[in-house]
């Protein structure tokens, strides 16, 4: 594998490329990478936190932003000053 990837190409190896034509173009299937798209995509915000805060956060391992998440869906919502 060292070999193939350390081969650079050369202008004369550009001749044996057969050109693409339309008949050629026509017969591929182009696939859609990645994940589906969710019916119910998360918004991204910016918020600004102590740095305490996300340091306990990052020290719970991987996926603590979605703990977070979970734990501020969880909490229930301040009552705005017009209810109070």
């Amino acid at each position: 594998m060292k070999r193939v990837d350390a081969h650079v190409i050369k202008p004369e190896e550009y001749k044996e490329l057969p050109e693409m034509t339309d008949e050629m173009f026509s017969r591929v299937a182009f696939k859609k990478a990645g994940r589906p798209r969710s019916p119910n995509p998360k918004q991204m915000i910016s918020l600004r936190l102590p740095p305490e805060v996300v340091a306990r956060w990052k020290a719970t391992g991987p996926g603590w932003q979605t703990r977070m998440a979970k734990r501020l869906e969880k909490m229930p919502l301040p009552r705005s000053a017009s209810e109070a």
